[in-house]
């Protein structure tokens, strides 16, 4: 049975800031238990729920050399839905009210420290992993560390590691001097082939030279890394190992998210009766929020993080065109200040066709995605992507930019053909995005057979954790054989 830990900043169901929770907490129970036995590393956070914390036992606790000091690490555990996980406990490093800050040299320390006690701590709960899987920049310093302090340990050899990327826009960057007296990794380290990037030291380009295999969560992001637009300085890196670079695209748990059974939504549906069943989760939401109420108007939703990078830009220069159209847009979701009251100024400016709830409800996710007609999603850059994964599984039809993992998930309808399972277009272009929008009204207005066939497709499609579980199998076998 071949053994795989894998190590990052965040999984559910214990602590959630974003996607990567979900992959780290979804993707070890898809797993094949009887060839491979998975355990996950976490930090322990203070801010954790208490019902979370209620379910961690005490393994152990020592004390490692770190930045200087003799640092204290101590180690729980927890099984939580047949899966093992080990968290390290410092409050110093993880204490606060949420698990990251804005100190970047703070959070790069903190980091540092959980890598290098990951590793430290391995034989003392005595799992003895093939492969350390590693998750984003936070955990960049695993293979650096495996590579050098760690290497002449029997306990590690053979012992072969993996950095997988989430996002590549955060990268862990902070001068060297500073760097190289937290993490104690000598001068030579810090040379362009290794560590230092344009004069700083960059922890998930360690990660990304000295891991034994690299992967990001979709096909084409894998592709588009390696040029400048969308490789953030680190293009170059990521073309001279294109051969052991891959991209396997992120599922989503087909419980969590499964509209005959989700206990948020106003009326449950399937493939087979959404044509009678769904519009009553429309007709509901229009209620709550305060929108007309109208079962025949076309709905359109948007869930995101209100940031540059989800092509609200375009969205802001379109608006006011876009809402002389027959439709009603519902968006959910925090961010940048300026998005953030863009969305509340077309509220009030189009109070019967637009609803801003500019905060964030997990409930309120799952009734947005079971009630809207189509989810629009103009990506500037999505390494997968989530939303439109739980928006096809809901029969909500993706309009979505041909970028990362968008591109991978949603095929472009066709008329000529009848194939198809969202829309999409190619440019990053406000007007491109809106003829798409409207040729998607178009079709739920004038062809509504046809759309329906759309949702019927959509809702086809296999986007769980099994199939990318499966990818996942196919490369630790390749890695150790």
């Amino acid at each position: 049975m071949k053994k795989i830990l894998f190590v990052a900043s965040e999984g559910v169901p214990f602590i959630k800031t974003g996607g990567l929770a979900d992959v780290v907490g979804s993707l070890p129970k898809c797993i094949d238990k009887e060839y491979f036995d998975v355990r996950v590393f976490l930090p322990k956070y203070t801010c954790m729920k208490q019902e979370m914390k209620d379910k961690l036992q005490y393994v152990t606790h020592f004390y490692m050399d770190f930045n200087w000091k003799n640092v204290y690490v101590g180690v729980l555990e927890a099984v939580v839905d047949g899966v093992h996980y080990y968290f390290i406990d410092n409050e110093s490093y993880f204490g606060g009210f949420k698990p990251y800050g804005d100190d970047v040299c703070y959070e790069i320390e903190k980091y540092a420290y959980f890598s290098k006690a990951v590793l430290s701590a391995l034989p003392l709960v005595n799992f003895q992993p093939d492969i350390v899987h590693c998750h984003d920049w936070q955990t960049g310093l695993i293979p650096v560390y495996m590579k050098e302090r760690f290497r002449g340990d029997l306990f590690f050899t053979g012992m072969k590691s993996i950095m997988t990327i989430h996002n590549l826009k955060f990268q862990g960057k902070w001068d060297v001097k500073t760097v190289k007296s937290i993490t104690g990794l000598p001068d030579y380290y810090f040379t362009s082939d290794k560590l230092e990037a344009y004069k700083d030291a960059n922890l998930l380009k360690g990660g990304i030279v000295f891991a034994d295999a690299v992967t990001t969560v979709s096909e084409t992001y894998a592709e588009e890394i390696k040029t400048a637009f969308y490789g953030e300085g680190l293009d170059g890196l990521l073309r001279a190992r294109s051969g052991d670079l891959r991209g396997i695209v992120n599922g989503i748990d087909y419980t969590d998210f499964n509209p005959e059974t989700d206990a948020h939504i106003v009326k449950p549906y399937n493939a087979v009766n959404f044509r009678k069943e769904k519009v009553k989760n429309k007709h509901a939401l229009q209620e709550e929020l305060g929108l007309r109420q109208d079962d025949k108007k076309m709905m359109i939703g948007l869930i995101s993080r209100l940031t540059d990078q989800k092509g609200l830009d375009l969205i802001a220069y379109i608006m006011d065109e876009l809402c002389q159209d027959d439709i009603q847009f519902v968006v959910l979701g925090t961010g940048e200040e300026r998005y953030e009251n863009m969305f509340r100024h077309f509220d009030w400016k189009y109070s019967d066709k637009v609803s801003a709830n500019i905060y964030y409800s997990d409930a309120l996710s799952h009734r947005i995605y079971a009630s809207c007609d189509a989810f629009l999603m103009p990506s500037l850059f999505e390494p997968c992507g989530l939303s439109q994964l739980m928006s096809l599984r809901y029969g909500t039809i993706p309009i979505v930019r041909e970028t990362g993992g968008l591109k991978d998930t949603v095929q472009a309808y066709n008329e000529y053909e009848s194939t198809g399972t969202g829309f999409s277009f190619s440019n990053y272009n406000a007007h491109e995005m809106l003829n798409t929008i409207r040729y998607a009204e178009h079709i739920y207005y004038d062809k509504k057979r046809e759309w329906n066939k759309i949702v019927d497709r959509a809702m086809a499609a296999d986007f769980s954790w099994k199939v990318s579980a499966g990818k996942y199998q196919e490369m630790y076998d390749w890695l150790v054989g």
